[in-house]
């Protein structure tokens, strides 16, 4: 009980000091500004005007503090949108560095193209690769229907790829000179000064990236570096078709004649667009 009567002093209390704090407003705005104020009157508006500063602070106060969060929501919002253009940027960006590369591949195609003006092209594109048979085999989406045939040689703009095994009317398969399986050795000459020598291509390492080319029988000193390129003969391969660089040269296991390790010009992990020879003669 006797709590309930405190609590209702202090109620009271309250109400009383909110009467005379807007009874002194009413005073002090009610006061003219251009008179003498009397002694009790300028004590009641500087009590009237100190209880508005105390009134006043602490709403004041949480006005500020909701400005300012507000002011933080805003910011953080601007940094999200900020924040998924520079993702949106980096993914534009990302796209367009790989359009620029296979732009410059195509461009190379073309140019390889111009160069090889004794045979005929058709342009393709790389549509499937077996993972498990990576240096084995690529699937391109050109056939017969586009004129090629088996047996036809196929490149890039880095060199000699492999050739064509198999023809449907809308794709087909080239065998890799990458082929570690490779059956048919592949009739290559190195340029040496003004003149060439002579050899196979015998198999290949896709450790190293390098052919073995055997049957040298020229006395003569191959300089590493000397470009080696196929012959033409046969009805394999067109001739000066780029297959790389000699790396080194050794001899067979009976020191009859030299075997070069010809590094290959091509990345057969990197393979995107490829042309089609056909001789024109064949």
């Amino acid at each position: 009980m006797y709590k309930k009567k405190e609590f209702e002093k202090r109620y009271l209390l309250i109400i009383a000091v909110v009467v005379i704090a807007i009874l002194l407003v009413v005073l002090s705005v009610a006061l003219k500004k251009d008179r003498d104020l009397s002694a009790p009157e300028k004590f009641i508006k500087d009590c009237g005007t100190f209880i508005i500063d105390i009134v006043s602070t602490p709403v004041n106060f949480i006005k500020e503090q909701i400005r300012e969060s507000e002011d933080k929501n805003n910011v953080y919002e601007k940094y999200k949108e900020l924040k998924e253009k520079e993702e949106s940027y980096d993914s534009l960006q990302a796209e367009n560095d790989n359009l620029k590369a296979e732009v410059e591949k195509l461009k190379k195609s073309l140019e390889l193209n111009t160069v090889l003006s004794d045979s005929i092209f058709t342009n393709a594109t790389v549509v499937n690769r077996n993972i498990d048979y990576w240096y084995d085999e690529i699937t391109i989406d050109k056939g017969s229907k586009s004129g090629i045939t088996k047996g036809m040689a196929v490149v890039n703009n880095s060199g000699l790829l492999g050739q064509i095994t198999s023809v449907s009317n809308y794709y087909s398969t080239v065998k890799l000179l990458a082929n570690e399986n490779m059956s048919d050795k592949i009739s290559v000459k190195i340029s040496v000064g003004d003149q060439y020598v002579y050899g196979l291509i015998s198999q290949y390492s896709s450790k190293n990236n390098t052919y073995t080319v055997e049957g040298i029988s020229e006395n003569i000193d191959i300089p590493k570096g000397a470009e080696v390129v196929t012959t033409g003969m046969g009805d394999t391969f067109p001739s000066g078709l780029l297959v790389g660089h000699v790396k080194r040269v050794t001899t067979d296991n009976f020191d009859l004649s030299k075997v070069a390790i010809v590094e290959s010009s091509v990345d057969f992990d990197d393979i995107d667009y490829v042309s089609v020879l056909k001789r024109k003669d064949s």
